[in-house]
């Protein structure tokens, strides 16, 4: 899932060191991505001897985040991660700096960071809008009484007329702001601002505990996450210019698991646009994921089967597992003896090996990715009623086409829905970006946010089910 290439910001830590006086306060750097730059600010205080700390990535809108591990000795800074798996080393020179190396995935960044404000060129894509829009766009706030959290986005619509259709557009996984800023591109911004020129409203919001919204975004699940689109509708209904007759939902990767799951409970969804959504178990859907990105990166087919092997094991015990007491106790067992029989596991990834077994114990067995492996979408699919959009790029390596748009498809069938449109888009990949292999990695190196035909596809079909 999107849980992907924008999670490498999320880099976090939290602990106990020496020579605390010489590591407190803000330190930022450029963190250098496939061509981007991206603002990563650690904020480091000092409490009973102990440091303690959050990260903000303003470029992802993400502030506060919650730390985890770090070690600062012989003026030497050690970061390590559990979810997503990062470390981070680097040391604290003459010139106040700290000169370090940024790992995730096999791959190393250089990264300084420094107590100084960084400046980075804030590029703007070709899609992106320009102001003054034409159109009206209002930032707003509505409450989730559910979960009794404020969450704040913008409301985009069209500046004559009344009685609009509306959608609400659901992030991918991963703390998002209200334009999905991930790389360098604003697709929710992007999307927007197309709907609202073709007469349709649109609400966008930043995910809970992200940017201007509150809430906490680590405790929670998919599940959690469809109360916020809940509350966003209700936010709707009580505006006058909204036609809450012809209220619809549009969702991204994650956010295409979650608006069937509010369609399901409430009679206000009037349609829903599945971009990237998944038909198929997210155990099942990771597999398939990690084997075609692997394949992108040049992995050896050994390689693949291996990890595919080790991968499917762990899934297995958070999956299969009836007693949820014991999940960590065994899955820590099973890491243990895989990377015993097979310590390039870890040593391929660049982790010693106890805190490579840290890093994937605690992202297996966190709440959402517990959450994630065992739900089937299709299950909630069969249930929606209402007319349905499910559109995958033909490149996606993350949520391939195929497979996911045949189980999407035989599940509403199965729930006896008829009112769905079912579209492979060739030649886009995850982001629906024309790419050339859909690698992630390809991402960032796009100039392009979103491809013409799936705007026109969208906004299309969705004053098709309005009028």
């Amino acid at each position: 899932m999107m849980k992907k290439l924008s999670t490498i910001l999320f880099l976090l830590f939290f602990c106990s060191t020496l020579f605390a006086q010489n590591i407190e306060g803000k330190w930022q750097g450029l963190l250098k991505v496939q061509g981007m730059e991206l603002t990563i600010v650690f904020n480091i205080s000092q409490e009973n001897d102990t440091l303690i700390a959050t990260m903000d990535s303003p470029d992802q809108g993400a502030f506060g985040l919650a730390v985890q591990q770090v070690t600062f000795e012989d003026n030497i800074l050690n970061i390590g991660m559990n979810m997503p798996p990062i470390q981070y080393e680097g040391t604290l020179n003459s010139a106040e700096e700290i000169d370090g190396t940024f790992k995730q995935g096999g791959y190393d960044f250089p990264l300084v960071l420094s107590q100084k404000e960084v400046k980075k060129s804030n590029k703007k894509k070709p899609q992106d809008p320009i102001e003054p829009y034409p159109y009206l766009s209002e930032d707003i706030s509505f409450e989730n009484k559910t979960s009794g959290i404020k969450l704040a986005g913008t409301l985009t619509m069209p500046s004559e007329g009344s009685s609009f259709p509306a959608v609400v557009l659901i992030s991918g996984s991963g703390p998002q702001d209200r334009d999905e800023a991930l790389l360098g591109h604003k697709p929710f911004l992007v999307l927007s601002d197309h709907l609202t020129k073709q007469g349709i409203a649109v609400l966008r919001y930043d995910d809970r505990g992200t940017a201007k919204s509150e809430g906490d975004f680590s405790a929670a699940t998919s599940a959690d996450f469809k109360t916020d689109v809940l509350a966003a509708i209700k936010y709707l209904k009580s505006r006058t210019e909204i036609d809450t007759e012809k209220i619809g939902l549009i969702g991204h990767s994650e956010g295409g698991i979650i608006a069937p799951m509010v369609a399901v409970e409430s009679n206000d969804v009037a349609f829903i646009v599945l971009m990237a959504g998944t038909g198929i178990r997210g155990n099942e859907l990771l597999l398939r994921q990690s084997e075609l990105i692997g394949k992108a990166l040049g992995m050896s087919d050994t390689q693949l089967k291996k990890a595919k092997e080790f991968n499917k094991g762990a899934y297995d015990i958070v999956v299969n597992n009836v007693n949820e007491g014991t999940i960590k106790e065994d899955l820590k067992k099973y890491l243990e003896e895989s990377v015993a029989k097979n310590p390039e596991l870890a040593t391929g990834s660049g982790l010693k090996e106890e805190v490579f077994i840290d890093q994937i114990l605690g992202q297996l067995t966190s709440p959402w990715m517990s959450y994630f492996l065992k739900h089937d979408p299709s299950e909630v699919l069969q249930k929606v009623d209402c007319p349905v959009l499910a559109m995958v790029g033909e490149k996606d390596l993350q949520v391939p086409a195929e497979v996911n748009l045949i189980a999407i498809e035989q599940a509403l069938k199965d729930g006896g829905n008829t009112q769905y449109t079912i579209k492979e888009l060739e030649g886009l990949n995850h982001l629906f970006q024309e790419a050339e292999t859909g690698a992630p990695s390809e991402y960032a190196q796009i100039e392009q946010t979103i491809a013409p035909q799936a705007l026109e596809l969208m906004s299309s079909w969705i004053l098709e089910q309005v009028e």
